[in-house]
């Protein structure tokens, strides 16, 4: 299945995510597990995420939503202090060095931030 035919959802206005500030949280399913995604904006451009370090399966945000370290420049596990580039969830400094946050694919349309289900992430339904 191509990934333009998996269910697209709406997450939040544009205005809602400032560079560098704060994200916003939703449910998603992983492996049949629900669990947090997180969206921020980073250099204008969104990106979101599974909240899991990819150290240890744990939630990163030092608060629910705060993700940006003080400098506003590295994503940061509150557990580990593992660093992770924004733009790409890739650990730069940390014990998963190396390793990447599971992207989520979101973007923007009609100001709204959308984000697309995959073959192993899909919306929780109540």
């Amino acid at each position: 299945m191509s990934a333009d035919v998996w269910p697209v959802h709406a997450l939040c206005n544009s205005a809602d995510l400032i560079d560098g500030g704060e994200a916003v949280l939703f449910d998603v399913q992983y492996g049949g597990q629900t669990c947090l995604g997180f969206a921020v904006r980073f250099q204008g451009q969104v990106v979101a995420y599974v909240n899991r370090c990819a150290h240890v399966a744990m939630e990163m945000d030092w608060r629910p939503g705060q993700f940006f370290d003080e400098t506003r420049q590295w994503l940061m596990c509150a557990t580990h202090g593992a660093l992770y580039q924004p733009l790409d969830g890739l650990c730069v400094a940390g014990p998963c060095r190396g390793k990447r946050l599971l992207g989520i694919e979101a973007f923007e349309r009609d100001g709204v931030v959308m984000w697309r289900e995959a073959h192993n992430l899909k919306a929780v339904v109540f």
